[in-house]
């Protein structure tokens, strides 16, 4: 293992069933402070691969390591650290909408399972100052320190996504996943989303692996690429090798969705500057 890889997977693969591969044989490494975009067709296996890594669903064979520790054995409270060290961004933005943005931030602060943690979501009382000085610094770091009263229902969807991201940002994860976490968002929000998670991964020095369909985001923002087609790795490289021949093998019939999907010149000049403080 090189001594800077922080998450290391080798023969991964999940099965469903006798007919379903979703995950086949896939391995790679990831470096401390690299963001990693994993392009791949809808279908390709991107999500489960994900999901597989916070163990969020068990893996059939494999094995997946965080700073050496192999972790598909967790399981009690070694499975609820896991899940804390390992921060998720999802699609769907999976906030409390009656609560206020400061509240739905702080409940990343607790590794705990999310029916109890919701249940327990009206005794915020219960954290300590220094508790909620790390979720204003979350909210500081993805520019929305100001919205923090405000009901979480009341945001646009790019503004939900950064207090999800922020709320992942209170856990203090080793190593940040994001599963299409600009697929619902429009051209501007979403370059803002994805300059937020490249500055997350240069200041915090973690790694960020970000399933994406959108073929120029992965090319602006990623310093690799990763390509899964039908549950395989057919490419693990720098994003100055990532050639359209390679994208189209990826793709296939998708190929034009891909790319023109989101139009890299469509961003502001304020989604291009550094989104927070470092």
């Amino acid at each position: 293992m090189n001594s800077q890889s922080v998450l290391t997977v080798n023969n991964l693969t999940k099965i469903f069933n006798p007919d379903t591969t979703a995950v086949d044989d896939v391995s790679f490494s990831v470096n401390q402070g690299e963001l990693v975009a994993i392009l791949g067709p809808s279908g390709a296996g991107k999500s489960t691969l994900l999901r597989c890594l916070n163990r969020l669903i068990p893996r059939t064979t494999g094995e997946i390591r965080i700073h050496g520790e192999e972790i598909t054995r967790c399981r009690g409270r070694d499975l609820l650290k896991l899940r804390s060290d390992v921060g998720m961004v999802f699609q769907q933005f999976n906030l409390v909408p009656r609560l206020t943005v400061f509240e739905n931030v702080l409940a990343g602060r607790l590794s705990l399972c999310a029916n109890l943690l919701w249940s327990m979501a009206s005794v915020f009382k219960i954290f300590k100052e220094t508790e909620k000085q790390k979720a204003f610094e979350a909210l500081t770091q993805v520019g929305i320190s100001h919205l923090s009263p405000k009901r979480a229902d009341s945001l646009s969807g790019g503004q939900q996504q950064r207090v999800a991201i922020a709320r992942t940002l209170a856990q203090e994860p080793r190593v940040v996943l994001a599963d299409e976490p600009v697929a619902s968002l429009d051209p501007a929000s979403s370059h803002r989303v994805m300059g937020i998670l490249k500055k997350i991964c240069e200041s915090r020095r973690i790694p960020v692996l970000i399933n994406l369909h959108q073929v120029d985001l992965a090319q602006q923002y990623a310093d690799r690429i990763i390509g899964i087609q039908d549950g395989r790795l057919v490419f693990d490289g720098p994003v100055d090798q990532f050639t359209p021949g390679i994208a189209k093998t990826i793709y296939g019939a998708e190929f034009e969705s891909a790319v023109c999907s989101v139009n890299i010149n469509s961003a502001p000049d304020a989604a291009k500057e550094k989104t927070f403080a470092a």
